[in-house]
């Protein structure tokens, strides 16, 4: 009997990612040249590799013409670019090498919003609107709207990783909306259409193209820059609105590794829960994480009232791939009305829910995670001193019952109260 030999990117398969599998496995039954057949990945090596060899895999890929080695990811001890199949082979043959990703893409996943949470309650009566703790945008990036640059420019910092401009801008829409649910300050509508954390600072990272999409790598890129200028902008949260089909367990997960290195610097990562509800197990990357909060999304049905709130229908659910139980936390994210950016790609294909030039309602849970940032960002002013895990604990145990999920809905006055409580217990404990 004739026995078939596996494909040797088939016997890799603790190295290989399923997605980077399925790419080869299309390759191999084309007939495509050089330039075509080289992949998009992120090579990760084992921690303990020195720079000498690192260097040496760098001249491996530099002998083939048709690769191209874009840089490297200090968070992954690792490097991403566009590498042929035959030196992706000779990659995996490395006892240094840990893993190979495809490098795959990303996608996109205020008024009564407040109220139903509590959040408008306590910046009238605490105070608590945010000021001096800084939120960053990772997403399509983030325009000077005169809700977040007047009286004071808030804008703090921008970083462009798509087309490498100084000065803010967001040619897509959608990271300036989320920028606008954390911590817009409603100046254009006398404070109607105002954000958790109106005082907030905020820097906005472009990782994401004028259609919405980027790379894993970029993405990654954008963390690791949150956690080098940390102490330089004061940087305290992540507000990730974006994610990936989750295909791997989250500990080979490479946009799920960088999150977790980025908490374990002390930054709190918030990550949308995806959009592909009411089915299970649709819960993308980097919300498969555990340690991360992910972010579900909520109905709030325009009211006041908690007692009408649901899940909203489009809000994914768990469990991940490795059997957890997501989201952590539920959030107001349908027809969520923000900061608008005239001319934009969302500007213009979306005219019918635009308020006005300056205001547009959107729905997921790329609404939600970045309002929870907003409300997180509140509870840093009410005690500066609480650590990313104190953060999930003080959310999660306060948050109000939702029908069809153990996870709850947020409760902000709840969740002040206990984070003033943490205070008497911090005396003799400092956090970074």
């Amino acid at each position: 009997m004739i026995k078939w030999k596996k494909a040797w990117f088939l016997e890799s398969e603790r190295m290989i990612d399923p997605s980077l599998r399925f790419e080869l496995q299309h390759i191999r039954t084309r007939s495509v040249d050089a330039e075509q057949a080289s992949i998009p990945v992120i090579v990760q090596l084992k921690e303990e590799t020195d720079e000498q060899f690192v260097h040496e895999l760098y001249e491996l890929c530099a002998e083939r013409s048709c690769n191209a080695v874009d840089g490297y990811l200090s968070l992954l001890s690792g490097f991403y670019g566009r590498i042929h199949p035959e030196t992706i082979r000779s990659l995996s043959e490395y006892d240094q090498v840990a893993h190979i990703f495809y490098d795959r893409k990303v996608q996109l996943f205020l008024d009564v919003a407040k109220k139903t949470t509590g959040s408008l309650d306590v910046q009238l009566q605490k105070g608590l609107t945010g000021k001096g703790v800084t939120i960053v945008i990772i997403d399509t990036g983030i325009h000077p709207h005169k809700d977040l640059i007047e009286p004071k420019n808030r804008i703090i910092g921008f970083h462009d990783l798509i087309h490498g401009k100084k000065a803010p801008y967001d040619d897509q829409g959608h990271g300036t909306h989320c920028a606008g649910s954390a911590a817009g300050n409603g100046r254009l509508s006398q404070g109607l259409y105002m954000g958790a954390a109106p005082e907030a600072n905020l820097v906005g990272i472009k990782a994401l193209d004028a259609e919405g999409g980027g790379s894993l790598s970029n993405v990654i890129r954008g963390i690791e820059w949150c956690v080098k200028k940390r102490d330089e902008y004061g940087i305290r949260i992540i507000s990730l609105s974006l994610g990936s089909p989750a295909t791997m367990p989250y500990r080979q997960d490479p946009l799920a590794q960088a999150a977790e290195k980025a908490w374990h610097h002390g930054i709190v990562v918030v990550a949308a829960a995806g959009n592909e509800g009411p089915y299970a197990g649709t819960i993308s990357t980097p919300g498969n994480d555990p340690v991360i909060i992910t972010v579900g999304a909520a109905d709030d049905k325009n009211t006041k009232s908690h007692q009408d709130d649901e899940i909203a229908p489009f809000s994914s659910r768990g469990p991940t791939p490795d059997g957890l139980v997501k989201p952590d936390i539920y959030a107001p994210g349908a027809d969520i009305c923000s900061l608008n950016v005239r001319g934009s790609i969302l500007d213009q294909q979306l005219p019918e829910n635009k308020v006005n030039d300056d205001y547009i309602r959107l729905s997921g849970t790329s609404m939600a995670t970045p309002f929870l940032a907003g409300v997180i960002a509140q509870l840093l002013e009410a005690n500066s001193q609480l650590s990313p895990n104190d953060i999930k604990c003080i959310l999660t145990n306060t948050s109000k019952e939702i029908k069809g999920d153990q996870a709850g809905f947020i409760d902000v006055k709840k969740a002040v109260k206990l984070a003033k409580q943490y205070v008497k217990f911090q005396k003799n404990f400092t956090h970074p």
